[in-house]
């Protein structure tokens, strides 16, 4: 009865390990499966990063899948579904003329994200992830943003361009009319020297017969008084 106790025994230790090691190698086979099923599904996405915990932007990497959306059929479902009163607008924002736009098909639960210039689609993303519509979201108004930094600086720079020429417009017709002041002046000031010329010559000519007739005049009272004299000459004085 003790040989066949031990024998027992050692049965069902044995039992017990090959059960223990079954049960490891279920939960590891169990495990790898559940990694694979993760790494096959292409529809599954992973959410990038928070900005605030890596302390960088991140870029919003499309799945394949949305990558064919995006380059089929998105762009006409959306344009037909906007001519009708079905979808929400969540979010929209502009950049120069470039904008993304959030939109909601509450009847199948859709969110629709969409990359335009002016007006016209360019990319539009499908999903029924809130989540991943919005990160979508974000990205496509971070390109907004790069796209239009190019156009708003020629926006700019034209408008310098425009505003410079229309200074030097202003100053060249300031400069003409200061010059047109300038030539009149100049041509005042000969009129006036030349008048003054003329003056200063007649003031001479003018002083010189003074002279000769100051002259004249004494020379004049002289006889006067000499013939003044010849007539009361043999008068009785008073």
């Amino acid at each position: 009865m003790d040989r066949k106790s031990k024998l027992r025994k050692i049965v069902l230790a044995a039992c017990i390990v090959l059960g223990a090691l079954e049960g490891a190698n279920a939960q590891a086979v169990q495990n790898s499966g559940a990694s694979s099923a993760v790494v096959s599904q292409p529809d599954t996405t992973t959410a990038l990063p928070d900005a605030q915990q890596t302390g960088q932007a991140e870029t919003t990497a499309l799945t394949p899948d949305e990558n064919r959306q995006s380059a089929t059929g998105n762009v006409a479902e959306l344009q037909q579904m906007m001519h009708g009163s079905v979808l929400t607008e969540l979010r929209t924002t502009y950049n120069g003329t470039y904008g993304a736009s959030l939109l909601f098909y509450g009847k199948e639960m859709t969110y629709y994200v969409a990359l335009f210039q002016q007006k016209n689609f360019w990319r539009v993303i499908k999903t029924q992830d809130a989540a991943r519509a919005g990160l979508i979201y974000k990205d496509f108004v971070r390109q907004t943003m790069q796209l239009s930094d190019v156009e708003i600086r020629r926006t700019q720079l034209e408008a310098q361009k425009a505003f410079t020429q229309r200074m030097v417009a202003l100053s060249q017709d300031r400069a003409s009319r200061l010059q047109a002041d300038l030539d009149v002046a100049r041509q005042q000031q000969s009129i006036v020297a030349s008048q003054q010329e003329q003056k200063r010559t007649e003031a001479t000519e003018l002083a010189q017969q003074k002279a000769v007739a100051q002259d004249q005049l004494r020379a004049a009272q002289r006889q006067v008084r000499d013939l003044q004299r010849q007539l009361d000459s043999g008068l009785p004085a008073h």
